[in-house]
């Protein structure tokens, strides 16, 4: 077992949830009602559920035991300490801002620091990121160097640094608030950034005293793949990796919901303090006090646990290697799949799957439809649909 080809779960599972079984012609049926809209469907009427895995896993025995001391006073609870402590034990950032999820983190940061004429460079952003630099009035840009979708290298999230400098050269500095990060690369196949990479993005932010932020939500993931992949760091613990890529950063947004192992809550955090003033005074506006931040105190002591177990490499190795066990037997049946398979999910090339839909007739949405379906399978499309554009453009 030294190579780990056999997945065993390094866990047992205390309690189980059924699932209603249905047939082809009721799923006809819920599509219908829904409009083909997989979001509108009764989640009683999935029997795999791969939309998301933001918030949908089970939490572990001892995140339930944590909850049970969460404390709900107002301001200063005990469970906000211990999520402070949680934070920044992996991430040592001067400011942490709690949030009932990571898109909130994003909606007080770009608040206060986007707006029209400001640009912001990333390896890509997902979809909230983007959506919340946008409203701002700023423009999202993403800049991952095109690849080949089966090409097996091992670091496909990196971001281009020469055209990041290119960017910041041409729109100047004053234009960039921020330089963002996204780690693992989710918009491009839940793939990997490496250490290499976000050094090299230091120095470019530090040469143009730009800050650097990242979306950390699978920053766990990602030190595995550092670990696994990049040289030097095969004996290196995840938690000392997860420091390394945390001293590159001036700030994060983070949902808790991915590598926090928790169904709700995020953070903000930053050094900067009059920033984080800033951030803090949206935050009371929108999310609650600074130290629970529209979430209730068990809900900090659940997250504080799942940042503990999270770093845990038995539980990567198998969580990753699952992933992986799925989409290589994709790869291997000739579905075409994004390659190497990714963190979190399997991404199938939809288009070219299915070259007889045009592009204007969505093919990964069509396919989404079909698993469901077939399989009672609910999947996510990740492309046309979710990125698109008006033809104007906005």
């Amino acid at each position: 077992m030294d190579n780990w080809q056999t997945i065993i779960e390094p866990f047992r599972i205390h309690s189980v949830e059924p699932i209603r079984m249905t047939t082809v012609a009721q799923r006809e049926a819920a599509l219908n009602g829904a409009g083909f809209n997989l979001f509108n469907l009764h989640a009683d009427d999935v029997i795999i559920d791969l939309l998301t895995d933001s918030g949908t896993g089970a939490m572990s025995r001892d995140q339930w035991a944590a909850i049970q001391h969460g404390d709900e006073s107002y301001a200063g609870s005990p469970s906000w300490f211990r999520f402070l402590n949680a934070v920044q034990k992996l991430w040592p950032l001067k400011h942490v801002i709690p949030t009932h999820q990571g898109r909130a983190a994003e909606k007080i940061l770009f608040s206060v620091i986007g707006g029209p004429g400001k640009i912001v460079p990333n390896n890509a952003h997902f979809d909230t990121t983007r959506a919340n630099v946008e409203n701002t009035g700023a423009e999202a840009i993403d800049l991952t160097p095109p690849r080949n979708p089966h090409e097996l290298a091992p670091f496909k999230g990196d971001i281009d640094v020469a055209a990041l400098e290119r960017l910041i050269m041409e729109r100047g500095v004053k234009n960039i608030p921020v330089v963002f990060m996204t780690i693992t690369n989710n918009s491009m196949g839940g793939q990997p950034v490496s250490l290499a990479n976000l050094r090299a993005v230091r120095e470019v932010c530090t040469r143009y005293g730009l800050p650097l932020f990242f979306d950390a939500c699978r920053f766990a993931e990602n030190a595995w793949f550092i670990k696994q992949r990049e040289p030097g760091y095969a004996a290196k613990s995840i938690p000392d990796i997860v420091h390394e890529m945390a001293a590159l950063a001036d700030g994060m947004t983070m949902s808790a919901k991915k590598d926090g192992l928790a169904n709700i809550g995020g953070w903000l955090a930053m050094n900067d303090d009059a920033l984080a003033e800033a951030c803090r005074n949206v935050l009371i506006l929108t999310e609650g006090f600074p130290t629970y931040g529209g979430l209730a105190g068990r809900d900090l002591e659940a997250i504080a646990q799942g940042l503990e177990e999270v770093v845990e490499e038995d539980y990567l190795r198998y969580r990753i290697q699952s992933t992986a066990y799925l989409g290589e037997a994709l790869d291997a049946s000739g579905v075409p799949v994004i390659l190497p398979i990714g963190g979190h999910a399997v991404y199938i090339d939809a288009r070219e799957m299915l070259p007889h839909i045009p592009p204007l007739e969505y093919p990964g949405q069509a396919l989404a439809v079909a698993l469901y379906r077939a399989g009672g399978i609910r999947g996510c499309e990740i492309g046309t649909v979710m990125f698109g554009v008006h033809p104007d453009g906005t």
